[in-house]
């Protein structure tokens, strides 16, 4: 029988205890420093939202609708679930337009949600003055967080977990890179198969002990409990007055009024306070005053009603404003549920069910990459860091999430060698997966601080601007950040032919995009990986993915003789692509660059410095990689800059990207798509045993049933993802990625749409779709091919 620890007695270590003993036959045992709930679920302000920003994260929420009335008639005890329905109020056009796309994921998965006038947000007293439009969720509701844990720790303990309370943990135990158990402060040690980090804001130090990042920080959160409100309506619907930061919930005829702080004071967890349960902060006027404010001008009848308590307690927010859920990738058979950015007992039953049936089956139930602990930079979780990322971090909570917007603290965590150089070019700087990256290049100051928007984006002419040198010239990206690995051994072709899908068995020299799938036949890795030599291979993955795919990398590498380096941060890599790449790359090198045929790669001397040219391309022109050592990398920019090329940024980048069709892992891509349905079949070779390969040669029998498409639409409405794809007014799919093609103008979208068996592409683009973006429906086409260049000739020329 496997043992189990969770360390953490609150709302998600009790969650997972409780699913824990009905998934798995395994000994489950919580170990709570203090008493159950002591630390932040006691006293969470108990809002259910079932409705999120995103497909996943709104199946993860909607579970407790189901649980939480569930556990009530299991256990016998009230939890206070309550639906109150609720109301999310924008002040703002731009929010309308946020809340329009929210609102039609969540009558995509069933929810009633519907986008209203002020006239018809139907609560008795509010002065809704400003406020242009609401989404009402009809689902909303309330539970009482104690009652709730309760609920869990009694049904967990009668199926047969033990609870453990005053039961401090010193520090996890490791075996090399796997977790055996946990250390106690009183020096006993409880051994475990896996143990499942679930302690919020003391979850950190834990971690950072076992070489584990984890990047949350605890801060002081507030909110106040008025005294009691005649004639409020009972229930009293949650409101959320986004533009002002505020929410507002009724509790037994009182309200809860609270909100996401800007600079949010930081708060040491091991401090001198760090151990009291059941902790208050101090009241702070000076920091919830214009939430107060924001309230008084929302419910003027507050005026005449008084405090009846003042509550600022510790919560744990992460540096991203997204949870951290899943094993980590540094060390295997650790699990953590942790960062929940207080709504942490809403999502304990979501959160609680998936974390059990990943331990219990080695794999997630759904895609969690969005919220995957494995997606964590190590650099992100030093203390400095992450305390100044909570200057914007809460508030981010709340905030207008803008399309493309970029962080302001906390910046520069990661920049490549050649960094300066690219400032010096104009670089507006941007994250891209915790790096530094050119977004666009600006000629000069009015190009660089340009406004966020719903609609077209201020910097897409520069994009076409830069992406149009390509036609005759020369560009160069910035690819420093793309994932790079060594795999090398006498087992290493025998280890990437079992990963891959494409045949690895090639010539020395060649490189190869493929797959890398789970035993589902899910799409783990979207992977170049070029032969260096009869032993030697290097794999390259997106600069996102570069922590989880170390771990597949390694956990998969068990048994065979082989040796995984990361290189990443060894060499810049330059994109040198258009169609005069060639002749600069003659004139600055005495290569043979006419016979370097596409996908092949070679040792190369650039403006006198090694490289490695590899011929391939993601904006789909001629062009070739050179990856060249820190130390040589800036006389081989500039020698490329003196020679005539120019700058092209990310946005661009991106823009072309998908003007050939081309995939990106992590929108388009993922754990549960296949290749087949992805439209990569041409990526695998059915001669050859790999991983997956006995779930896709099922799925090629039987037919697919989904197809990843991509389509022109029509009106150039801004496509992010998760746009409802429509046939003959019903939801067939969802877009995964979208952008406005540079080149071509069009505005286009990868989306996954369900078909008939059968159905081939010519019979799928023979159909009659539409797109619903932030509350228009806008005309569709699905494209056989790739509008720009779709035969490859300029990129294999």
């Amino acid at each position: 029988m496997q043992k189990i620890v969770i360390i953490g007695g609150g709302a998600l270590g009790l969650s997972l205890a409780y699913h824990l003993t009905r998934a798995s036959s395994a000994s489950v045992t919580v170990l709570e420093r203090n008493t159950l709930t002591s630390g932040t679920s006691w006293h969470a302000a108990g809002i259910v939202g079932p409705l999120r920003a995103t497909p996943n994260m709104t199946r993860l929420a909607m579970y407790a609708g189901e649980l939480f009335p569930r556990l009530e008639a299991e256990s016998g005890m009230k939890t206070g679930y309550r639906r109150t329905g609720g109301y999310w109020l924008a002040r703002d056009p731009a929010r309308m337009d946020e809340l329009h796309r929210i609102a039609a994921l969540g009558r995509h998965f069933g929810l009633t949600s519907s986008i209203v006038g002020p006239d018809a947000v139907a609560v008795q007293g509010l002065d809704l003055s400003g406020v242009i439009g609401a989404m009402r969720v009809e689902e909303d509701a309330n539970v009482n967080p104690v009652d709730l844990c309760m609920a869990y720790a009694r049904l967990a303990r009668a199926a047969g977990a033990e609870i453990r309370e005053n039961a401090p943990v010193a520090r996890l135990a490791t075996d090399g890179r796997r977790v055996c158990g946990v250390v106690m402060e009183d020096g006993t040690r409880i051994s475990a198969d896996m143990v499942a980090l679930c302690a919020g804001a003391w979850s950190k130090r834990l971690a950072d002990q076992a070489g584990v990042p984890l990047p949350l920080q605890a801060v002081e959160h507030m909110y106040v409990v008025t005294e009691a409100m005649t004639g409020m309506p009972h229930p009293f619907p949650v409101l959320r007055d986004l533009d002002r930061g505020i929410y507002v919930k009724g509790d037994a005829g009182k309200l809860v009024i609270g909100g996401f702080e800007p600079r949010a004071k930081c708060w040491d967890a091991h401090g001198p306070e760090g151990d009291r349960p059941f902790l208050e902060l101090p009241e702070d006027w000076d920091q919830f005053t214009p939430f107060m404010e924001a309230a008084l001008a929302l419910i003027p009848g507050l005026e005449r009603i008084g405090i009846q308590h003042f509550m600022n307690g510790p919560e744990s927010f992460t540096v991203d404003s997204r949870p951290l859920i899943g094993e980590s990738p540094a060390l295997d058979g650790l699990f953590v549920a942790a960062g929940m950015n207080s709504v942490g007992v809403m999502s304990s039953a979501g959160v609680g069910r998936v974390l059990a049936d990943w331990m219990r089956d080695g794999h997630a139930p759904m895609d969690m990459w969005e919220v995957d602990i494995a997606r964590v930079d190590p650099l992100a979780a030093a203390d400095a860091h992450v305390q100044a990322r909570m200057a914007e971090a809460v508030e981010d909570v709340f905030a207008l999430h803008w399309p493309f917007k970029q962080p302001k603290a906390g910046r520069g965590l990661r920049r490549s060698a050649l960094h300066d150089r690219w400032a010096r070019q104009g670089a507006v700087f941007g994250l891209t997966a915790g790096w530094e990256r050119g977004l666009w290049y600006a000629q000069d100051a009015s190009e660089r601080d340009l406004p966020y928007s719903v609609g077209a984006q201020a910097w897409y002419p520069i994009a076409r601007r830069e992406a149009s040198v390509m036609a005759d010239g020369v560009t160069l990206l910035d690819l420093a950040p793309f994932a790079k690995f060594e795999i090398h051994g006498a087992d290493a072709l025998a280890f990437v032919q079992h990963l891959a899908t494409a045949n690895m068995d090639v010539a020395v020299g060649r490189a190869v995009y493929t797959a890398l799938l789970n035993d589902r036949g899910g799409i783990e890795g979207d992977v170049t990986i070029l032969r260096r030599g009869r032993d030697q291979f290097r794999l390259t993955s997106g600069a996102a993915t570069r922590w989880r795919d170390a771990a597949w990398l390694r956990r998969h590498a068990a048994g065979h003789r082989v040796s995984i380096e990361d290189v990443t941060e060894t060499e810049a890599v330059i994109g040198v692509m258009g169609a005069g790449t060639r002749a600069i790359l003659a004139g600055l090198s005495a290569d043979d660059w006419q016979d370097f045929p596409f996908s092949t790669a070679r040792a190369v001397t650039v403006a006198g410095q090694a490289c490695m040219a590899t011929r391939v391309s993601f904006v789909g022109e001629l062009g070739w990689e050179l990856s060249i050592p820190v130390e040589g990398a800036g006389p081989v920019f500039d020698a490329l800059i003196g020679a005539g090329g120019r700058p092209m940024g990310h946005h661009a980048l991106d823009a072309c990207r998908i003007e050939k069709g081309f995939r990106h892992m992590g929108h388009d891509l993922g754990p549960d798509i296949t290749p087949l349905e992805a439209g990569l079949g041409f990526a695998i070779d059915w001669s050859k045993d790999f991983i997956g390969r006995s779930a896709l040669e099922a799925q090629r029998a039987q037919g697919i049933r989904r197809r990843l498409v991509l389509f022109d639409v029509e009106g150039h409405p801004l496509i992010l993802h998760d746009e409802p794809i429509r046939e003959a007014g019903k939801v067939v799919g969802l877009t995964t990625s979208g952008a406005r093609g540079a080149r071509s103008g069009l505005t286009l979208a990868l989306g996954l749409v369900g078909i008939a068996p059968g159905e081939t592409l010519a019979q799928t683009c023979a159909r009659r779709f539409q797109i619903e973006v932030a509350g228009r429906i806008y005309p569709a086409k699905a494209l056989p091919r790739p509008p720009y260049d779709p035969s490859g000739e300029r990129m294999k020329a």
